[in-house]
């Protein structure tokens, strides 16, 4: 455990700092490459989970310490270990004890009777603690208090829900890729390794438990792909058909790439502007045996990459706060800013003035983002149209929502789309 500490709070220290997790954790593997599955899976349980409930741990932290320490990894430390005891069935006794040795591995000896106090004196007083520090909305909702103000202010009916949702661990949800197989044969080959799920609609089965990747049947071979359900919705609003000239503008980490390319045989432009993120898409075509044309370049752009021939249909996964997709990435409760989501307002406003002169006459442009903050959604669309008398928004089929927003609950993320015709 002492080692699992270390490499948890370092991560969670990193993710406050600013970084982003995954890509923290992407690199303590390459860093630690002896560790054993069980021990990665239980840094990256401690890591994510600190962040989820971060709001109430460092409520309690702060409640515990006389002043603040000025160590951030003995900061992160005490973290880690207050989720331990708090949300874990670890024995106590050896949750403090490990915090103890780690703060001296830490290179901190002098602090290691700061943590074991701190920590003791949470098992004495953990139910007044608790009680006391839930009276403050960013403990009892784990989320920044701007995030809570304007998540209530635009869903005056499911804000509650929302916040409670996005503290839950994410579901598991594949897409079945309908050129190799079918959902009905899918789920019997679920059921032949002894894993359940149920289809939530389309090609999305919601599995029952989470498993690693590679254990999911055909996954190597490109029978399915993880993608939430939400996500899936995308490619079947474009309506695609055979020969069309389509347009993926932001297109990593290449789930919905990947699912174009199974929907039809499509003249497909994969761009993104960032030339490693775009390795991952050719990853998972080559995992799908899928092709595309693949450009690092700025969708914004189009001068550098357009060669003026129209687009028969475009797809903009809008770079975003990814607010709907916060329990998947619970850092980004805590690292977002309120100006951020004006910057991404911005960029998306950008992207779709830039890109809407290269859709053809009668064509569809699809606008998507995986937020639920209206400045990014229903905020973009509405000045778009009123801007442009040649675009018409489409009414949205099969898609889980009425006006564009997909709301975050059990089974899918927070999602909005925009399906817009050129007539």
């Amino acid at each position: 455990m002492l080692e699992i500490q270390t490499l948890a709070s370092a991560a969670v220290e990193a993710a406050l700092a600013g970084r982003n997790l995954n890509h923290v954790l992407a690199d303590t593997w390459r860093n630690h490459p002896r560790l054993a599955p069980a021990q990665r899976a239980t840094v990256q349980d401690l890591s994510f989970g600190v962040l989820r409930f971060f709001g109430l741990l460092n409520a309690v932290l702060k409640e515990l310490l006389q002043k603040p320490v000025p160590d951030e990894r003995l900061r992160a430390l005490l973290l880690v270990a207050l989720y331990q005891l708090q949300y874990t069935r670890a024995k106590a006794f050896a949750i403090v004890d490990y915090a103890v040795a780690t703060t001296e591995a830490l290179g901190k000896p002098a602090a290691k009777g700061l943590t074991n106090a701190v920590l003791r004196n949470f098992l004495r007083r953990r139910d007044a603690l608790l009680t006391r520090v839930v009276s403050e909305e960013t403990a009892l909702f784990n989320h920044p208090v701007w995030w809570i103000d304007k998540t209530r202010a635009q869903y005056p009916e499911h804000w509650r829900a929302m916040l409670e949702v996005a503290n839950k661990p994410p579901p598991m949800t594949v897409r079945v890729n309908l050129r190799r197989t079918t959902v009905e044969d899918y789920l019997r080959s679920l059921a032949a390794v002894e894993m359940q799920g149920r289809v939530l609609g389309g090609t999305a089965i919601m599995l029952a438990k989470p498993v690693p990747v590679l254990k999911l049947p055909g996954f190597v071979e490109g029978l399915v792909s993880v993608q939430d359900a939400s996500a899936q919705c995308a490619v079947p609003l474009l309506a695609l058909a055979p020969g069309l000239r389509v347009l993926d503008a932001c297109s990593a980490p290449g789930g919905k790439t990947g699912h174009l390319l199974e929907a039809a045989d499509v003249e497909l432009l994969a761009l993104d502007s960032d030339p490693e993120r775009l390795k991952r898409v050719a990853e998972n075509l080559s995992r799908l045996n899928l092709r595309a044309d693949l450009r690092a370049a700025d969708a914004a752009a189009p001068e550098t990459w357009w060669d003026g021939q129209p687009f028969d249909r475009i797809l903009i996964d809008a770079p975003c706060s990814g607010s709907g997709v916060v329990r998947r990435h619970p850092d980004i409760k805590w690292t977002r800013r309120p100006r951020d989501i004006a910057q991404f307002a911005g960029q998306q406003s950008r992207l779709l003035e830039a890109l809407w002169p290269t859709l053809g006459l009668g064509g569809k442009l699809l606008y998507a983002t995986c937020s639920v903050f209206r400045e990014e959604n229903h905020e973009q669309i509405a000045p778009f149209l009123s801007r442009h008398p040649d675009a018409q928004c489409l009414p949205l089929v099969n898609c889980n929502t009425t006006d564009g927003q997909i709301v975050p609950d059990d089974a899918h993320d927070g999602f909005f789309y925009a399906l817009l015709a050129k007539s």
